[in-house]
């Protein structure tokens, strides 16, 4: 039986509208133990996906761990995107645990769960697990997470894999969300985001402008 290709994308890829993105932990005591990513990636790599999840309109969820009494605030990187968003501060390490996020899970109703945070192997893998166990598509942005070690992150995300969670990167996260430079009423945000924070490919992009004129598409 011969099989018919289409132009159609990948019912696996993600969409704006089809999941809700849970930010966990960026708070600066997590983040002075975290070794598995430097300090500035870490940082990047979250505004990066808070500004393309700000931008596209994505469901989003902020959530803290003790933030009045040890953890301290979220990184501001991540709340500038979403101005006045209220944060929901917890005591469980897992925040699935948490009544008010899984309130807010519910209220939503998006089938898939995109996380990012710190620490992998316990603020990550716990709500990993628990909303696979629930039934939902989970996603995780590595390169939005960090951990004590590399041993720690990398078991972590290996543990989440197995379990059937699908691990990406920050820009490529940024860029599914785009996925096709002929949507022009998101070219001027998706490439100014990469300027910003998107690295290498960020330089290219200005380079590319300046000297050139040029444009993606």
């Amino acid at each position: 039986m011969s099989i018919k290709a289409t132009p159609t994308a990948g019912s696996k890829l993600l969409t704006p509208s089809d999941h809700t993105l849970v930010m966990i932990d960026f708070q600066s005591q997590m983040a002075f133990a975290t070794h598995s990513i430097d300090a500035v990636n870490l940082r990047n790599n979250a505004a990066l996906v808070a500004q393309a999840a700000a931008g596209f309109g994505v469901s989003t969820i902020l959530t803290t761990v003790a933030e009045k009494s040890f953890s301290g605030p979220m990184f501001s990187e991540i709340t500038d995107a979403f101005p006045g968003q209220k944060m929901l501060d917890r005591t469980s390490m897992n925040t699935w645990e948490d009544a008010a996020v899984i309130e807010r899970v519910n209220q939503i109703g998006k089938p898939r769960i995109v996380l990012a945070g710190l620490w992998t192997s316990v603020c990550i893998v716990g709500p990993a697990l628990s909303a696979l166990d629930q039934g939902f598509e989970v996603y995780v942005i590595a390169d939005a997470c960090g951990d004590v070690s590399t041993e720690a992150h990398n078991r972590a995300m290996e543990r989440m894999v197995q379990a059937g969670a699908q691990p990406m990167t920050s820009l490529q996260y940024l860029l599914e969300l785009q996925r096709d430079w002929a949507r022009g009423e998101t070219y001027e945000l998706t490439t100014g985001i990469a300027k910003k924070v998107g690295g290498a490919y960020g330089i290219g992009i200005n380079y590319a402008k300046t000297m050139f004129g040029a444009h993606e598409g």
